[in-house]
This record gives structure tokens, C-alpha cells and sequence, in this order.
């Protein structure tokens, strides 16, 4: 069983940064692979962005790429979603997921998809005023 804790959300203005965390435990870190997904209200749950188990390799979606930066710390156990010139139109819940299947190969196309993900957090609200 793997439990991820988001934090970090909050009220931002446009052109804003913010930071937000995930907190996994339950499993080896390193062995999970990662990614960010947001929900705004009345839509549905899209992709933000992946990261592979090691870190070193990342896919985002077009909306966030070039603004948005995922990393994470494995001694730590934590993944993190730099976001940059926060938009209005990124308001919205903001979930980490976690794969805990054994894989083989690492793709950001094949780690787009909702229903790769196995674990899920509750989520941390970030709101963004024009």
C-alpha cells in the first residue's frame, strides 16, 4: 500500500510561482514512478506532467511545459511540482499518483494516462487570480 500527501497549495496571482510537495510512504520510493495531475471544476482529471523513478527523465503536457518543473528527492521520499507563470486557467486541484507495478521501461507518453497510476492523493487546491 503506497500514501501520498500533497501540500503546498494556495491563492496566487497571475505570473505567481508556487511550490507544491507530495509525501509518499508504504513503499521504496525509488521503485515507484511518478506524476501530476489537475482538476478544475466541471473538468475532467488531465495530466500535468511524469517523472521516472530515478528523476532523470520528464514529460509534460503542452499546457504546462516550458512553465512547469517536476523533480524528486528518493531520500526523501518526495516529489515536487515547481510551477512559473501560473496562469487563471491553472486553477485547480492538484493531485500526485503513483505507479507501484514493477515496469521495465519508462515512457511520458504511456505515463500521460490516468489509468497507469495505481495510488492516488487528496489532492491541494491551487487557485490563481488574474
Amino acid at each position: 500500500q503506497v500514501q501520498l500527501a500533497e501540500s503546498g497549495g494556495g491563492l496566487v496571482q497571475a505570473g505567481d510561482s508556487l511550490n507544491v510537495s507530495c509525501e509518499a510512504s508504504g513503499r521504496t520510493f525509488s521503485s515507484l514512478a511518478m506524476g501530476w495531475f489537475r482538476q478544475a471544476p466541471g473538468k475532467e482529471r488531465e495530466f500535468v506532467g511524469a517523472i521516472n523513478w530515478s528523476g532523470g527523465t520528464t514529460y509534460y503536457a503542452d499546457s504546462v511545459k516550458g512553465r512547469f518543473t517536476i523533480s524528486r528527492d528518493n531520500d526523501k521520499n518526495m516529489l515536487y511540482l515547481r510551477m512559473n507563470s501560473l496562469k487563471p486557467e491553472d486553477t485547480a486541484v492538484y493531485y500526485c499518483a503513483a505507479d507501484s507495478r514493477r515496469r521495465t521501461y519508462w515512457s511520458g507518453p504511456y505515463y500521460s494516462q490516468r489509468g497507469q497510476y495505481d495510488y492516488w492523493g487528496q489532492g491541494t487546491q491551487v487557485t490563481v487570480s488574474s
